[in-house]
């Protein structure tokens, strides 16, 4: 076994709680909890209503939504023995290196979007059919990621599908389930939102491009190429903080507070670009989580010290 391999196995003890963390991806889940403190922050700014247990249930639903399409992933990757193909340089996963049964992990994704319907529900209850479309679609998304005949992680739509439900429906949900509307300062939030967790799937998907061309997966990066996909994730980035400006414009110049992380975000640019194949875009990806959480936490703070300021 080569030194890469050796440390992208990890000792885990199989069925343990670190087991179930490799496959739940927490790092990840940093991507399902921004957007909700964004959309929540942005609606209590512009109405002044805000509902705590609504967000609380939207957080929940949304990191569970985000467990179950890393479940599925880790599942779905095994079965159809991509893993043991090529020199994948990815995080490791729990179902391929025995750490955790198959049954396990489907019995686990099953549990876990039944928990997710459950405390759906009363949000469904009080808002309606357009909660109850937005949350059967982000689910339905979370199993075909990995699942099904023709998965999402095979094709060239993965980074838009994580823009469209971890930007787009998740903030302008959290927004619509505070208010009953949609702000237009949240619809400008969700797309940043939306290009930062895009970020975050490309990192992957650019780290893996030589292992998923040999097994089969048709992503963007291997379907346009390196440049291609270097362009996305530069793109992406600018977006979001280029956004902040009509926000600001249309609301406050508190939103503009994620522009501290402009320096952050030029660093992690450079480094993408520069980064050899391997390991280290692990360490990209846990800092594009970062970034985005930074981002989220500090237009959160902005439109509540907008808001206070009257």
């Amino acid at each position: 076994m080569s030194p890469s391999s050796t440390a992208a196995r990890p000792a885990i003890a199989p069925g343990s709680l670190a087991a179930w963390a490799v496959a739940c991806r927490l790092p990840s889940l940093l991507v399902a909890v921004s957007p909700v403190l964004v959309g929540t922050a942005l609606a209590w700014e512009r109405t002044g209503r805000f509902d705590a247990l609504t967000m609380l249930l939207a957080l929940a639903c949304a990191v569970l939504l985000q467990v179950i399409s890393n479940l599925q992933n880790d599942v779905g990757y095994t079965v159809r023995g991509a893993e043991r193909q090529g020199n994948r340089t990815g995080l490791p996963r729990a179902t391929a290196n025995g750490w955790l049964g198959v049954q396990q992990v489907r019995t686990a994704i099953a549990v876990f979007s039944a928990l997710t319907l459950l405390l759906g529900a009363p949000l469904v209850i009080a808002h309606g059919w357009p909660v109850l479309a937005m949350g059967s679609a982000s689910l339905v998304a979370a199993l075909a990621y990995m699942g099904g005949r023709r998965p999402i992680a095979y094709t060239p739509l993965g980074e838009l599908v994580v823009f469209v439900f971890f930007g787009l429906i998740a903030v302008a949900g959290a927004d619509y389930i505070q208010t009953g509307a949609v702000g237009m300062v949240s619809w400008l939030a969700a797309v940043a939102l939306g290009a930062l967790a895009a970020a975050a799937l490309a990192v992957n998907n650019h780290r893996d491009i030589a292992h998923d061309h040999s097994v089969g997966r048709r992503t963007f990066a291997v379907v346009f190429g390196t440049n291609a996909s270097q362009a996305m994730y530069s793109l992406s980035l600018v977006a979001a903080f280029v956004l902040l400006l009509p926000m600001a414009w249309l609301a406050s110049p508190a939103l503009l507070a994620p522009l501290v992380l402009v320096p952050a975000a030029v660093r992690l640019q450079r480094d993408f670009i520069a980064t050899a194949p391997g390991f280290a875009f692990n360490r990209i990806l846990v800092r594009t989580f970062k970034l985005e959480l930074a981002y989220a936490m500090l237009l959160a703070a902005g439109a509540v010290a907008a808001r206070l300021a009257g």
